[in-house]
């Protein structure tokens, strides 16, 4: 973590404390339903994003995207450092609500009640614009029907009953990847830019502001609108922006963000598949970025334009593939002799 870094995040965060900033109320849930049988956890703020109190987590002060690591601790990959995860929507290219603890000191334009639908692995928020009340994103965390081992899954319905059509109805979602054990220090994936129709604009900038009519900030970062693989090691993330276009009065447009976390990057692979992911990222630690080991922190989209990404496994995963079929070999080899 640069020390601008480390200095723009000290100043939120004490700014956060001073003005109860993104001090909301906020849930954590288990992809189990519960934490001694769980393996990944998710604190949801009432507000849609993610770093939220309680913290169950051993290296972070609030609960975010945690993976719970063979010795038994909730270690997180977005809230230790700066609480840098976020939302936002915009329309007609004048109004726009976001919400990011840290990034962007709390919600901007949003309004929002306490969460629905709790229990020990799911939670709904509902927040609609300040402004343009009849713009309402609603967005529902469950654990994934085809790898709920390793996703939650967080079906976002973005709906207009402002009484007349939207245009350019955009949304962001953005997070700093913090992976532990080398938190600041992590490599970064990017897959399925080339193949999402409905992706606007992406990158590794996680500082960037949720709020889908500010600029994205590309410089220093990498992974600009292009795939990219293992880019690092540095104090990164990921950033997506949609259009979806025109929403006429009474109409509505769902698609579906994952997040989660494995053990090794081919069970990561295998849950990416599993769901279909047209376009993810993930987070591995400086040292990981081959195997995955000890985590491979994960974050996807279905239903934005693409098509899922085909899986084609990392030089190191192929090597160890190939020695394991040439003893493979050499024992059929003995056992023929």
């Amino acid at each position: 973590m640069s020390f601008k870094t480390k200095t723009l995040s000290a100043i939120v965060l004490a700014t956060s404390a001073l003005f109860g900033v993104g001090a909301q109320a906020g849930n954590v849930i288990y992809n189990t339903g519960a934490s001694s049988t769980a393996t990944v956890a998710l604190g949801v703020n009432d507000d849609g994003s993610l770093n939220t109190i309680p913290n169950i987590t051993s290296n972070a002060g609030r609960t975010g995207l945690a993976f719970k690591f063979a010795d038994g601790s909730w270690r997180d990959a977005t809230a230790p450092g700066c609480f840098c995860e976020g939302w936002g929507v915009s329309a007609n290219g004048t109004a726009s609500g976001y919400a990011n603890v840290s990034s962007d000191g709390g919600p901007h334009n949003l309004t929002f009640g306490a969460a629905t639908g709790v229990t020990g692995s799911t939670v709904t928020t509902t927040a609609s614009l300040t402004s343009l009340p009849g713009l309402v994103v609603t967005q529902a965390y469950k654990p994934a029907t085809n790898a709920p081992g390793a996703l939650f899954r967080v079906d976002v319905t973005i709906s207009n009953t402002t009484g007349s059509s939207l245009a350019n109805v955009k949304y962001v979602r953005v997070m700093d990847w913090d992976v532990p054990p080398t938190e600041f220090n992590e490599f970064v994936t990017i897959k399925g830019t080339a193949s999402t129709t409905l992706l606007e604009e992406s990158g590794a900038n996680g500082f960037n502001s949720a709020n889908p009519l500010a600029a994205y900030g590309a410089a220093g970062y990498g992974c600009h609108d292009v795939d990219c693989t293992d880019a690092g090691p540095a104090d990164h993330g990921a950033y997506f922006r949609f259009n979806f276009g025109s929403l006429a009065d009474g109409d509505s447009y769902t698609f579906s963000i994952f997040y989660g976390a494995a053990g090794s990057e081919a069970d990561a692979l295998a849950a990416v598949g599993a769901e279909g992911l047209e376009l993810y990222s993930f987070g591995q630690s400086n040292g990981g970025q081959r195997t995955g080991s000890p985590a491979t922190y994960i974050f996807g989209f279905t239903g934005v334009g693409g098509t899922p990404v085909e899986e084609v496994p990392e030089p190191g995963t192929l090597a160890l593939i190939g020695l394991g079929l040439a003893g493979l070999a050499a024992a059929r080899r003995r056992k023929q002799a």
